[in-house]
């Protein structure tokens, strides 16, 4: 299944999304109350947890409804699906818990930038977390370019993982067991802020001049959607598309990760407790702007894409 939040007439709802419409799940819910005489219960949330694999809810209802929607007997009018353009795409898990990313999960981009790459028996993957509720940032809403530091604004397709079941401690073989669905994350990165640039330098300003340019508002944009897993049975089998203005930067597969999904799983849980709805973003490929010298600056249109989920579409605009 693949499910999204959306806003339509200043209503919070949960649909089907499809590349060319979105289906409400109310609607199915009808159809399927005047074709059986029964009538389906679905929970009022704003989250798509409820409806989401493992332990969701609304999940057994959702499966019961996407199912009847494959068959003869659904019929939907017209009006009981919506175009793209007549909603507002919302993020999938509003506020999750914890925003987890990787960086340098993809040895070519490890190389793009100059370093090395070490193998995964060598090393650990390297984890850090952005302000949810300040740089999530909805399907179509824009990246803001900071004014404080506006030059050197970069992208960075990634694979996100929704955590569906409480984790602390699983193996990487039974990771993917915890897993609600996945979605689309652009980990948005400010490469040059230097904070007070022209303060005393200190061992570890590098450090943290990195950190902090992963931090400005609108910097994560996630979705359009949620996948279950059983439509992704191999996570290390996509492929990644991401272009500015037309432009492919980057064209990669998730089967170039050095710690695969499961792992980093595996690694976070050993010593933080996961909880349900926290979001994982697993890393990005070769293809950043910062490679060739090309920044983002209002005006542009980014489209990352992930085969099986789709488009996260998101234009920029000055502060």
């Amino acid at each position: 299944m693949r499910l999204c939040r959306y806003k339509f007439r200043n209503q919070t709802s949960v649909g089907f999304f499809e590349d060319d419409r979105i289906i409400p799940l109310s609607s199915v819910a009808k159809a399927l109350t005047i074709a059986t005489k029964s009538t389906t219960v679905l929970p009022i949330s704003n989250s798509l947890l409820p409806f989401l694999p493992p332990d969701g809810e609304a999940l057994a209802a959702t499966r019961k409804l996407a199912e009847f929607m494959q068959g003869d007997e659904c019929e939907l009018s017209d009006d009981a699906t919506l175009q793209h353009d007549q909603v507002e795409l919302l993020i999938p898990i509003p506020r999750p818990n914890k925003l987890f990313l990787l960086a340098g999960n993809y040895a070519k981009h490890i190389e793009e930038g100059g370093g090395i790459a070490a193998e995964r028996a060598e090393t650990f993957p390297y984890v850090f977390m952005k302000p949810p509720t300040t740089t999530l940032t909805d399907p179509g809403k824009p990246i803001r370019i900071p004014s404080v530091s506006p030059d050197h604004i970069d992208w960075e397709l990634e694979l996100a993982v929704i955590i569906g079941r409480e984790a602390k401690g699983v193996s990487e073989a039974d990771a993917l067991n915890y897993v609600a669905g996945y979605t689309v994350i652009n980990d948005i990165s400010n490469r040059k802020f230097k904070p007070n640039p022209n303060r005393k330098e200190r061992e570890k300003d590098g450090f943290f001049d990195w950190l902090h340019g992963k931090w400005h508002d609108s910097f994560c944009p996630c979705g359009p959607c949620v996948v279950t897993p059983d439509e992704i049975p191999d996570p290390q089998k996509l492929d990644m598309t991401l272009s500015v203005n037309g432009k492919v930067h980057q064209d990669a597969s998730t089967a170039q990760q050095i710690f695969p999904v499961a792992a980093v799983i595996e690694f976070i849980s050993s010593f933080v407790t996961l909880e349900p709805g926290d979001i994982i973003s697993t890393g990005t490929a070769a293809g950043v702007g910062s490679s060739t010298g090309t920044f983002l600056k209002a005006g542009d249109q980014i489209e990352a894409s992930i085969t099986g989920i789709g488009t996260l579409k998101s234009p920029v605009i000055a502060e």
